[in-house]
């Protein structure tokens, strides 16, 4: 699985029983503070890992830094971040890379191994299967209120929490559920990763707009306008993919585009299994909610219902 498929990762099989994920990622810093960016950018870089059924055994560091022009206790508290964050995932870090920059910027390469006949992608999704998201989506709101000097304090640190929580604990809660799909919500935003899990399928997806979690006070931004650029994009991008775009309401269509950081896994699961696998995902600490269901009709489409 390979360029050929636009995948959370690639995987190369080693053996019948076993095979390598490999995934990157890396960005500007979305918080002030450069140990949570740490945490939030290991968060992410891991999360293909998860959304792909696997687990991650090893990271390299990706170092973009401004020497002379940033004092190197940050580079080192954004490291320590990325160290506690992996370490958590138990996984390790094995090296990297770094380059001078004239902007800060950090991720993670990351090795993930997983049984072939265990591998999710984001396609697969049958008509039936309910679509469960595993946590609250606002944090490109947030970001963009946090440049601002607009997000409380209080606000930010709910964010962190969110954009640091690794999914390793939804990945592992979903084993022996029955899912057929899985990706992970970050820059295309809710609507855009749920459009990838039936593009060129003959599946369609409804989704649930009033059940779908959102951080409080991410409504309140967003209605005075403080959005993300790469929001106006993912709309502009995904906008004829989406049916009745007229019966929502613009601010709740805005929060449904808004690009995410290190956001939750949209899986699709059975009918019948659904509320047993969000419960099981609320008892771990997740806000998991069922906010969609996949149709025998509308094919490659999208239908948002109030």
């Amino acid at each position: 699985m390979g360029l050929e498929s636009p995948d959370d990762a690639g995987v190369y099989r080693l053996s019948p029983d076993l095979a390598l994920i490999q995934t990157v990622d890396f960005f500007t810093p979305v918080v002030d503070d450069p140990y949570n960016f740490g945490l939030i950018a290991a968060a992410n870089s891991l999360s293909d890992i998860y959304a792909m059924g696997g687990r991650p055994l090893t990271a390299m560091n990706i170092i973009c830094f401004p020497a002379g022009k940033m004092p190197i206790e940050i580079l080192r508290e954004v490291l320590r971040g990325g160290i506690e964050k992996v370490k958590e995932a138990g996984a390790v870090i094995v090296g990297g890379h770094s380059v001078e920059d004239d902007e800060m910027k950090y991720g993670l390469a990351v090795t993930g191994i997983v049984q072939p006949t265990r591998i999710l992608t984001n396609k697969g999704a049958r008509p039936g299967d309910l679509l469960v998201l595993t946590k609250p989506i606002g944090t490109g709101i947030i970001n963009t209120a946090i440049k601002g000097n607009l997000a409380s304090p209080e606000l930010i640190e709910k964010a962190v929490k969110i954009m640091a929580a690794l999914n390793k604990e939804a990945a592992e809660a979903m084993e022996g559920f029955g899912v057929s799909a899985c990706t992970d919500v970050t820059g295309f935003g809710l609507l855009g990763h749920a459009f990838e899990m039936i593009e060129q399928t003959d599946v369609g997806l409804k989704i649930f707009v009033e059940k779908i979690p959102v951080i409080e006070g991410v409504r309140g931004l967003a209605s005075m306008g403080i959005l993300p650029a790469g929001l106006y994009r993912n709309k502009e991008f995904r906008k004829d993919a989406i049916l009745e775009l007229e019966k929502v309401d613009p601010v709740d269509l805005d929060i449904l585009f808004d690009p995410q950081t290190s956001g939750g896994l949209l899986i699709a699961v059975k009918n019948e299994e659904a509320r047993s696998l969000v419960d099981k995902l609320r008892k771990r600490g997740a806000e998991a909610a069922i906010i969609g269901e996949f149709l025998d009709t509308h094919p490659s489409k999208i239908i948002l219902e109030k």
